[in-house]
């Protein structure tokens, strides 16, 4: 893998955004775009070069799987009334993984760290 400046980072940055896009939708499509996004996000790892983009791939998957499981939690959870607040509280993380991954996107840097 290389740095930022590795031949077709523009590409692979275009696909971040994408898969960033498509999170954002699923919020609209009852999670139908969130799906195809961590879809694209496995299909498309392979073959990404730079680590600013793996890391925002893989900032991406973590966020739809622990969302995933946060929110089955919290359906379960809606049982006692506790879940509701669990929702709000996923809706909100959710939103912060997305909002930070798009600015750390937008300023070239990667995420965990990587520069």
């Amino acid at each position: 893998m290389s740095s930022i400046e590795g031949h077709g980072f523009s590409e692979e940055r275009n696909s971040v955004w994408l898969v960033y896009i498509l999170h954002i939708l699923g919020f609209f499509t009852g999670g139908l775009t969130s799906i195809a996004a961590v879809i694209v996000n496995y299909v498309k790892m392979g073959s990404m070069r730079s680590d600013v983009v793996v890391s925002h791939f893989k900032w991406q998957i973590r966020t739809f799987w622990w969302g995933l499981l946060w929110s089955l939690i919290s359906l379960v959870l809606t049982y006692f009334v506790i879940g509701l607040l669990g929702f709000v509280v996923v809706f909100f993380w959710y939103i912060y993984r997305l909002v930070r991954g798009m600015i750390n996107l937008n300023d070239n840097k990667g995420m965990y760290g990587v520069s």
